[in-house]
């Protein structure tokens, strides 16, 4: 059976350097590979479905503009990822306001858990957890994925949305608080699965 949609292409390898090739079927290959999860990549950052193809777009434009410089073709997955949500971050701040109001968070407690924050949204439906944090200011969403999706850590996420880490710090302590009082207020329940 043949991967990625071209006899010709059975590995990731081949398929890059297709790509890096100009070879129309691969790109159409490669690009069809990665829509669907980094369609969702995108919609975890954007306010809207609109949004969320628009930033998906763009990053697919920059992946091919520079597919070339991608030396370990094996490593595409990540790379792409990370062209992804650097592109979230980049229509961040290139579409909200700088002094974004977030003072009527601001009331939140910053009661500090001991809990792992990785546990927050297990057990939950995927699509109702993607749905409150839609609802988050883009701030605080940003901050949430990053840290809690993504995996970096407070002193990156202030590097890469151009904050100190302790305005990253208290924007996800706020979040997670909001986040919170989001799924109470909207009844979910987690899910007990059986194992």
């Amino acid at each position: 059976m043949a991967l990625f949609g071209h006899k010709s292409y059975r590995t990731l390898t081949e398929l890059v350097v297709g790509c890096q090739q100009g070879q129309p079927r691969a790109q159409r290959a490669f690009y069809e590979r990665y829509q669907a999860r980094m369609l969702g990549v995108c919609v975890r950052y954007a306010r809207t479905v609109a949004e969320a193809e628009d930033i998906f777009q763009e990053a697919f434009v920059k992946v091919f503009a520079h597919i070339e410089e991608l030396d370990k073709p094996e490593s595409a997955d990540s790379w792409v990822k990370a062209v992804v949500v650097r592109t979230a971050i980049n229509y961040y701040h290139r579409v909200t306001r700088p002094q974004e109001n977030l003072t009527s968070y601001e009331a939140l407690s910053e009661s500090p858990s001991s809990d792992d924050h990785l546990k927050l949204l297990a057990g939950y439906d995927q699509e109702a957890i993607l749905g409150l944090l839609a609802r988050l200011p883009d701030a605080y969403r940003l901050v949430v994925n990053l840290y809690l999706i993504e995996g970096y850590t407070h002193a990156e996420i202030a590097q890469l949305i151009n904050v100190p880490e302790a305005t990253a710090r208290s924007r996800f302590s706020r979040a997670r608080q909001l986040l919170l009082t989001l799924i109470n207020h909207h009844g979910l329940q987690r899910h007990e699965f059986l194992g």
